[in-house]
């Protein structure tokens, strides 16, 4: 045999070794594809059946996030709606006639006097309650009352002060104080049905 001829017959061995490991090859990959499909489809049947095992609970969680959203503007209304009803009061307190007005808050300068010397402070726009009616209050309930000559950003009311205690009349304090006491009968009053 000659050297071309061995060389040939190498070469056809190796042809054929190399076809050989091809068709290996390709009947490999064909399972290895086969059972990736089969893996694939197994993994959405998986899936579709969690999915339906899920549904109805992610159907009930998205309800009752709804839910609870609906509720927290619905409450959020409600509480803009007592704010408006508080806000509304205070508005009501200081827009009295100047003779309610100073029967009010003579009324209540009577029920605030601790010692009857203290410094008696209104606010910024205040009208009716002026030296004038002070003087003619002291002079009634026989207390030393001293007109303030500061006044303070308050809007009705007013504010008596004895060295660092302030005993605080003002409509908006009031408003505040009592609105505590008198939510729960606003809330029932407004939304009861």
């Amino acid at each position: 045999m000659s050297l071309a001829d061995i060389k040939k017959r190498i070469e056809k061995d190796a042809k054929q070794e190399a076809l050989s490991l091809l068709a290996k090859a390709d009947a490999q990959a064909k399972v290895v594809l086969q059972e990736a499909a089969e893996a694939a489809v197994q993994m959405e049947n998986n899936l579709r059946a969690k999915l339906a095992k899920d549904e109805p609970e992610i159907f009930r969680r998205r309800d009752v996030v709804a839910r609870l959203d609906v509720r927290k503007v619905d409450l959020g209304a409600k509480q803009e709606l007592i704010d408006q009803s508080f806000t509304e009061a205070l508005k009501k307190l200081q827009s009295m006639d100047k003779k309610k007005y100073m029967s009010f808050c003579g009324k209540l300068l009577e029920k605030a006097i601790v010692t009857g010397d203290e410094f008696f402070i209104v606010g910024q726009e205040e009208k009716n309650l002026d030296s004038a009616w002070l003087e003619s209050f002291n002079q009634k309930n026989t207390t030393r009352l001293v007109f303030a000559e500061n006044r303070l950003p308050i809007k009705g009311g007013f504010i008596l002060r004895r060295g660092l205690v302030d005993v605080n009349c003002s409509f908006e304090m009031l408003v505040r104080s009592l609105r505590e006491e008198l939510e729960k009968d606003v809330v029932t009053r407004l939304f009861s049905s």
